[in-house]
């Protein structure tokens, strides 16, 4: 183009149009979710996604510094976080990346086993950092099945866990914070509870369809979601007494459902709730009021 036959108004729109900042586009921050956890001392959410590990701070988004890992699941303790997935390119790490674990926040992390063998979507820890639970999706070195498996070292050592009792398939598991004994899952049969490793199961009412579920803090209430007569729901079930469930009110959510649940470890009246169509709410009084923080997988910066 030959720019000097141009008016100088044309110029100054041609300006304004090429010299427009960068920041004035989205900031994409989830194109898929694959969990949601706080980190030890209560300040971020982390998302792991497929281009590295989401954090909202300060009523801000960003990415963690390091690889941009293709994460697909997290799980949280007072010590560390752990995840599965596949390297970022030029990472040297073997894909898929197996069990890997992170103690300074997702920055770097260090692979714990079966690195070149198989990835787990599905990874629960006890916060206490006592326990990892997995679901095994096939054989391998250390696994000689597929289902449940359970490790008390770090994933040096696993043992394939009976789960007698679970209905399924199951779409998550969550283990609770003190007791590394104890451990739930939401299946498509409706909510389980096991107390033994997860050697048996014993379903909690019959609630349905169950998507997501995670403890409380204190392991003293089971968190879970589902999705009935074409509508999304969230409930608390206390483990103690009678065990009846209440409903937690939802943001309004349409064709939409919650895919995962999240808690403070260090504000216990705080929950955040991730969604499949990549929305992202917090709550400070545990689901009375809730305070959007993500839209679509995208924030406007």
């Amino acid at each position: 183009m030959d720019t000097r036959r141009l008016p100088a108004v044309a110029l100054l729109v041609l300006a304004l149009f090429v010299l427009r900042p960068a920041l004035a586009a989205p900031l994409v921050v989830a194109v898929h979710a694959h969990g949601l956890a706080f980190s030890a001392n209560g300040r971020q959410l982390l998302i792991p996604t497929h281009r590295g590990l989401a954090v909202y701070a300060g009523g801000r988004w960003s990415m963690v510094g390091g690889p941009a890992h293709d994460f697909v699941s997290l799980a949280a303790t007072r010590d560390a976080l752990y995840s599965s997935g596949h390297p970022a390119r030029g990472s040297g790490l073997a894909d898929p990346m197996g069990l890997i674990k992170s103690t300074d926040g997702g920055r770097t992390w260090r692979r714990l086993g079966l690195h070149g063998e198989t990835d787990f979507h599905t990874l629960a820890a006890s916060r206490s950092g006592g326990a990892l639970y997995v679901g095994n999706r096939q054989p391998n070195s250390k696994m000689e099945s597929r289902g449940i498996h359970y490790s008390l070292d770090d994933g040096a050592h696993w043992e394939r866990a009976e789960a007698q009792g679970l209905g399924g398939p199951i779409h998550q598991l969550a283990a609770h914070p003190l007791d590394p004994d104890m451990v739930a899952a939401a299946s498509d049969a409706g909510i389980y509870l096991s107390r033994d490793r997860a050697a048996t199961f014993t379903r909690l009412g019959n609630p349905g369809f169950v998507l997501a579920v995670s403890f409380d803090p204190y392991g003293e209430y089971l968190w879970f979601s589902g999705w009935a007569a074409d509508k999304a729901w969230l409930m608390k079930l206390p483990l103690r007494g009678d065990r009846w469930p209440s409903d937690i009110v939802l943001p309004p959510l349409v064709d939409d459902a919650v895919s995962h649940i999240a808690h403070n470890p260090v504000r216990p009246t705080e929950v955040a709730i991730g969604t499949f169509k990549r929305n992202v709410f917090v709550s400070q009084d545990l689901g009375g009021n809730w305070l959007q923080v993500l839209t679509g997988g995208a924030v406007k910066e």
